[in-house]
């Protein structure tokens, strides 16, 4: 019984170390975060963009005289 508790605890340990899995973890929060926040403001970005084509529209109307 003692070897196995003294195995289970170097297993925990080694794998308490072992960070191999955090980047990809990372990248997956920031994802999560960034199309999260794409959710939260989509109508104030559409909107945003939106008058921004508009002037560009307007802009090139007024050049091209058109």
């Amino acid at each position: 019984m003692s070897d196995f508790l003294n195995t289970m605890k170097t297993r925990f340990l080694n794998l308490k170390k072992d960070d191999s899995g955090v980047a990809a973890i990372e990248i997956i929060l920031i994802l999560v975060v960034l199309i999260a926040l794409v959710y939260i403001f989509k109508t104030q970005a559409m909107s945003l963009v939106s008058s921004i084509w508009e002037t560009i529209k307007d802009g090139a109307s007024q050049i091209t005289g058109g």
